[in-house]
């Protein structure tokens, strides 16, 4: 067969190409299917007449071929059959897509070009660009709908504008087209892998962040929040620092904006996520305040705890008329149980390590001291007292009171409740005898307030009572002495000193709050002691004696009960013998203290002539006694520990409850 025979003709321009061409170089257009009888255009000129008018005059006969698979589609398929390809616009069906748009006489220069289209003179974008550039419109190729300059998009079928001028790739399939296209295609990501950050070396570095990160650092930090002792106490002692804080890397790994700033130490998420238990622990730790470990009784029974805080919200009245103040119903006195000298001296001082604050201790017994500077009152009449460690978010006064009383806290603010209460609602008695007692302490310190300044003071010691974690004044301390019904001394350092130990100004509180403005007989005289050191409030009770000391002070009032136990005595004078001074009194009360304080207290005086309050001490309420109880048969377990045959050593900073529950 010769080289003339091999070649292909064009079914639409009969231009005869080369067996290797797969287009026509002419036309571009497709190469036939070899099943095809390509010889049939030369068999006669009408054949060769017909075909070369061809696919613009038989539409049932015209097929047009997919160029993604070659597949031979029906001219009435605008998508292939067999790929789901789109017709490409070409020579040969372009006037399919330009037929429903009517031409008018005025656009005879888009006519001429089109009419070239159908005399095989393919049309450019730049032809139909320079047929529109007098009307400044611009033609979508694919639909041919005009469109106005400023459009980036087809109106008609939102193809993107190819109005450029440097645009001349042609309608017609061609290689330049096709590599034109495909540069188009991936451009755009080869620009957004660009602008995209590198995943790969973020996760590389995250991995190399979590392999080198400190993670019984992060676990204690965790833990806070999800409210599990367990990895903070292993943080801690394994010797971690309780202030560190949250790095950036750290918070990135932990992965929780919601829960972990930069910044945070574990005593913030405590305080956020209002874990109180491990917030004791922390505090502890950071204060220095002995063991970092602290074991209250409140703390190793909290199902008994929780019973007596309940049982003390029932026992709180409301006392009607004038003077609508809360008031209690039953006057308990906390005081260590006397067998806690029976324990083991090394057991003895681990539970005073967990239960003391040593910190308030030491400042209360160093000189100046404040409590226990007299043997003839700690040694011969039993009356030591003791400072009980307690929470110190801001509700230190109001534990203390009740540790005193009850030996809880007041974790559900019961107390807190009943105070803003009784300030609110019976601030028309409070109010004349505080600003009184402010006006006169103002007076000696030669400055005076007008009635707008009194009032917002006022409105402030409100604010104060209402809201939890807030620290309170002189004021409150007087309204819990009305709610308690009973007297409270509270023996407190005189000048707040800072960590330097220099003066920072006066502190008022040490002295004696009475509840003067209820009816006498309608108190007890039996008061309860608290410790105040630089903004803190400590509960102070003693350790209850076995038995009654025969050498006892006479008293005035002696009303003993079946079930009263023994009796402790509180000092009412400073190492000076200095009278403690009682608050709030009116002008017309001052020079009386010593009368008033034995209208209000069974005073006596010792054989050394110190003036004392008798602190009657009676039978622990039967949930109380029980909470003691299982308190000491922690450490009990502790001796058995010790005096097994394979003794263990005692465990003194490992753990901070065994029974310890959310609830404490």
């Amino acid at each position: 067969m010769s080289e003339s025979d091999a070649k292909w003709a064009c079914e639409y321009c009969t231009y005869e190409n080369y067996p290797s061409s797969i287009k026509c170089t002419m036309c571009r257009g497709p190469k036939p299917f070899v099943s095809e009888d390509i010889y049939r255009l030369h068999g006669s000129d009408d054949k060769l007449t017909s075909n070369a008018a061809g696919p613009c005059d038989n539409k049932s006969k015209r097929k047009w071929l997919c160029e993604a698979c070659t597949f031979t589609n029906p001219s009435r398929e605008q998508m292939c059959q067999q790929c789901g390809a789109s017709q490409a616009v070409s020579a040969n069906n372009l006037h399919e897509h330009i037929q429903p748009l009517k031409i008018s006489s005025q656009h005879s220069d888009l006519a001429q070009s089109l009419s070239r289209s159908r005399n095989n003179s393919p049309p450019t974008i730049t032809n139909l660009e320079n047929s529109r550039r007098t009307q400044g419109k611009w033609i979508c190729v694919l639909c041919t709908y005009e469109n106005w300059p400023k459009t980036k998009k087809c109106a008609m079928c939102g193809a993107v504008s190819s109005h450029r001028p440097q645009a001349s790739s042609l309608i017609l399939p061609s290689p330049d087209r096709d590599n034109e296209s495909e540069k188009n295609r991936t451009s755009p990501n080869i620009l957004e892998s660009a602008q995209t950050p590198n995943n790969l070396e973020n996760e590389r570095k995250a991995r190399h962040l979590r392999r080198n990160a400190d993670w019984n650092w992060l676990n204690a930090c965790i833990g806070v929040i999800e409210g599990d002792p367990n990895p903070v106490e292993a943080y801690l002692a394994s010797g971690g620092n309780p202030a560190r804080t949250l790095t950036a890397s750290e918070v990135a790994i932990l992965n929780r904006s919601s829960a972990f700033d930069v910044g945070h130490t574990l005593v913030h998420l405590a305080i956020r996520f209002q874990r109180e238990d491990l917030l004791a622990v922390l505090l502890s730790q950071i204060e220095g305040s002995g063991s970092g470990v602290k074991r209250v009784p409140s703390y190793v029974a909290p199902d008994l705890a929780a019973d007596i805080r309940r049982h003390f919200a029932a026992s709180l009245r409301q006392r009607k008329g004038n003077f609508p103040c809360n008031f209690v119903t039953d006057f308990p006195t906390f005081a260590l149980p006397a067998e806690v000298e029976e324990l083991p001296g090394t057991v003895q001082e681990q539970l005073f390590n967990e239960l003391l604050d040593k910190d308030a201790q030491c400042q209360l017994e160093s000189e100046p001291a404040v409590i226990n500077w007299s043997l003839e009152l700690t040694v011969r009449l039993g009356s030591r007292l003791y400072a009980l460690w307690n929470r110190s978010a801001g509700d230190c006064l109001l534990d203390s009171v009740m540790q005193a009383t009850w030996g809880v806290f007041d974790r559900d603010n019961t107390l807190r409740r009943a105070l803003a209460e009784s300030l609110s609602q019976s601030g028309h008695m409070f109010y004349p005898r505080w600003k009184e007692y402010e006006a006169s302490q103002a007076s000696f310190l030669q400055y005076s307030l007008d009635e707008a300044q009194w009032e917002e003071d006022w409105t402030s010691l409100l604010s104060l009572a209402s809201q939890p974690g807030t620290s309170l004044e002189q004021l409150h301390v007087f309204t819990l002495a009305h709610i308690l019904r009973r007297p409270i001394i509270v023996y407190g350092v005189k000048y707040v000193k800072s960590f330097r130990g220099e003066a920072l100004g006066y502190a008022r509180f040490e002295g004696v709050y009475l509840p003067l403005l209820w009816e006498q007989s309608f108190c007890v005289r039996t008061p309860i002691a608290l410790g105040y050191t630089r903004g803190h409030f400590s509960a102070l009770v003693p350790l209850e004696p076995y038995s009654r000391l025969d050498t006892r002070p006479s008293t005035q009032h002696s009303n003993i009960g079946a079930d009263q136990l023994q009796s402790t005595f509180l000092p009412l004078m400073d190492r000076d013998r200095k009278l403690l001074p009682i608050h709030f009194l009116t002008e017309s009360e001052l020079g009386r203290e010593e009368t008033i304080l034995r209208q209000w207290l069974d005073v006596c005086e010792t054989e050394g002539g110190i003036l004392v309050a008798q602190q009657l001490l009676h039978k622990r309420p039967l949930l109380v006694a029980q909470m003691v109880e299982e308190w000491l048969n922690h450490y009990r377990r502790l001796i058995q520990m010790t005096s097994a045959p394979f003794a263990r050593p005692i465990p003194i900073q490992d753990y901070l409850s065994e029974y310890d529950t959310d609830d404490e």
